[in-house]
């Protein structure tokens, strides 16, 4: 689950169409013409868009790439204090840069997947260092960047700059999915016939596009969720062809809940956050202290320091990376 930025309502120079070439080549399922989502859905977003500070023009592209590595797997209402705190002490990339990775690990906090703390600090040196402190406009600059893949650069690209990009998140992957081929979720991981029909559904204009990008991602987090999607309120149910097909249930492999209690993940968030919580090292009798099973444990404390979230010292004493 992903975050948008906020664009003022775009003046659209030419009719409201997708790319030509989508039309006259029949990029859609089949051969068919594809439909034409982008007026609704952008009309939609223009009332129903959250209030979200990494919206506000005050965010600027670093806000906006902040936002976009904590909603990596993790819900809004999660981010926004995290996100609130970091942006005070770190308002620039420059400010991020010039303190120990460990302090971007500790600032954290519970959101889960800490390893993105790395690669926004490694993504916050390396701006520093090769763009002057500004994050860099290019969407090749930006894929450049250590931490970033496709989707974050472009959604970078997009909601902070105002570009033209498919924006491929769950949320816009499920939209297309439903309205545009007919079934109720897509594949679990992106196809190249995905971010081909993506390209073919970006609208010509630039501004339109862009509101594109950050529409769709919003009706797949409000209105086209995963489960109980609220079809009732959908600005684009009559062209939908899953709610036209009569909603068919979901034929490929099961989707899986992801698990927590009891896995590598809890071990690991139980000792990264006795970590978090010291200013000084810590010995390895309090880690061992977190959970009740050794070998769990041993493997999960190896894996944080293979993965560089905690560095071990000399007398079986730990802490947070201070590189």
């Amino acid at each position: 689950m992903t975050a948008t930025t906020e664009f003022t309502p775009e003046t659209e120079t030419a009719p409201a169409t997708a790319s030509k070439g989508a039309y006259e080549n029949g990029d859609g399922p089949s051969g068919a013409a594809l439909p034409v989502l982008h007026p609704h859905v952008n009309a939609w977003f223009d009332g129903h868009a959250r209030d979200l500070p990494w919206r506000h023009p005050e965010a600027g592209p670093w806000g906006v790439m902040v936002s976009e590595f904590m909603l990596q797997q993790t819900p809004v209402s999660r981010v926004l204090p995290v996100y609130e705190q970091w942006m005070a002490r770190w308002p620039r990339p420059a400010d991020l840069a010039a303190e120990p990775s460990g302090e971007a690990v500790r600032a954290w906090g519970r959101l889960g997947y800490p390893r993105r703390a790395l690669r926004l600090h490694g993504a916050a040196t390396a701006i520093t260092e090769r763009h002057g402190g500004d994050v860099p406009r290019e969407h090749s600059q930006l894929l450049a960047l250590p931490g970033i893949g496709e989707y974050t650069a472009a959604a970078v690209a997009s909601f902070a700059y105002g570009q033209r990009h498919a924006v491929l998140d769950t949320n816009v992957r499920r939209v297309i999915a439903r309205a545009v081929t007919g079934v109720e979720y897509p594949p679990n991981a992106t196809t190249a016939a995905e971010r081909k029909l993506a390209r073919a559904l970006l609208p010509e204009d630039v501004p339109t596009a862009a509101r594109w990008a950050a529409s769709s991602m919003e009706l797949g987090a409000l209105v086209c969720t995963a489960k109980n999607p609220e079809c009732g309120r959908c600005p684009v149910s009559a062209q939908c062809a899953w709610l036209q097909a009569g909603k068919p249930p979901h034929e490929g492999p099961a989707r899986r809940a992801q698990t927590y209690a009891g896995t590598d993940r809890q071990v690991r968030g139980r000792l990264l956050a006795v970590l978090r919580e010291a200013t000084t090292p810590v010995p390895q009798a309090a880690l061992d202290a977190v959970w009740h099973e050794p070998v769990q444990r041993a493997r999960a404390l190896d894996g944080l320091v293979s993965d560089g979230l905690v560095e071990p010292l000399a007398g079986d004493m730990y802490r947070l990376p201070h590189s």
